[in-house]
């Protein structure tokens, strides 16, 4: 089955492209700003299935950048999404923890009521419901705190100030599940061709690494992983202020996608490993 993936460069269609034969598209073949071009590509290349691993995701620059943002993550795969449905293909989009408020403590549900906090939730969240509204066979991941090897993630930022700095201050009041782009990329593989074979199959589901930390966790981790010698101090969101608002609670409830595709949720611990393992090596 052929497999069609919009994004190349970005940190889960790099793993997509290590993992399987697939076709991955980068801006210059389908600019996601250009929704009718995204169309036209499923159009020309006619895959098996597809998967959207492109996505505008500078959370902060989003809140002065709406309007091109919700062209990116809501316009775009709408469109993907109704061409999909109109030529009878498997749809398989990445999305976000940012589209609940974060308040609370309990792990969130795919049936749980949304309210996104900024401009790069209520992106994320438009592109959901005009997936849905496409009709067809699709299936939306929502995942969190995304990190490999490759681009600009948490992880490579904590090894990149490791190399000046003995000691760092980072948010502990923010818990979520750090999720390795490999594995999203596996899942994301997983769901299509699960989905090519039965056309019952699909919806919202979630998907994050486990078990769950705090950032301050997340950093201690990689330190320790790594051989870096920092000292890590928790401080609370009041005192990291970013242009966005940051959902607290980002634990989320990946039943659902274990019950109707067998995927677990994965260890971040080894991903941090696999991804040292490529940056350290």
């Amino acid at each position: 089955m052929t497999i069609l993936v919009f994004g190349k460069t970005g940190q889960v269609a790099t793993e997509l492209q290590a993992q399987a034969d697939v076709t991955a598209l980068g801006r210059d073949a389908a600019d996601l700003s250009d929704p009718a071009a995204c169309a036209a590509a499923i159009a020309a290349h006619a895959p098996g299935a597809v998967i959207n691993a492109a996505a505008y995701t500078a959370v902060d620059r989003a809140e002065e950048e709406e309007a091109q943002a919700t062209v990116i993550n809501g316009a775009a795969p709408g469109a993907m999404a109704r061409e999909c449905a109109a030529r009878g293909i498997p749809f398989v989009h990445i999305s976000t923890d940012y589209v609940f408020a974060g308040d609370g403590t309990a792990p969130w549900t795919p049936a749980d009521p949304v309210g996104p906090l900024g401009a790069y939730g209520r992106s994320k969240l438009a592109g959901e419901r005009a997936i849905a509204e496409a009709g067809g066979q699709w299936a939306v991941l929502r995942t969190s705190w995304v990190f490999s090897a490759h681009g600009n993630n948490f992880l490579k930022t904590m090894l990149r100030l490791s190399e000046s700095r003995d000691a760092l201050s980072i948010v502990e009041d923010q818990i979520g599940g750090p999720t390795p782009a490999d594995a999203i990329a596996t899942a994301c593989l997983t769901m299509a061709r699960a989905m090519a074979a039965d056309d019952s199959k699909g919806g919202m589901h979630h998907f994050s690494g486990a078990p769950d930390t705090s950032w301050k966790g997340f950093a201690e981790e990689i330190f320790a992983r790594a051989g870096k010698s920092v000292a890590v101090s928790g401080i609370p969101t009041a005192d990291y202020p970013t242009p966005a608002a940051r959902p607290l609670n980002s634990r989320m409830d990946c039943s659902a996608l274990k019950a109707q595709f067998g995927i677990d949720r994965p260890d971040w611990r080894a991903g941090i490993d696999r991804a040292l393992a490529v940056l350290l090596h």
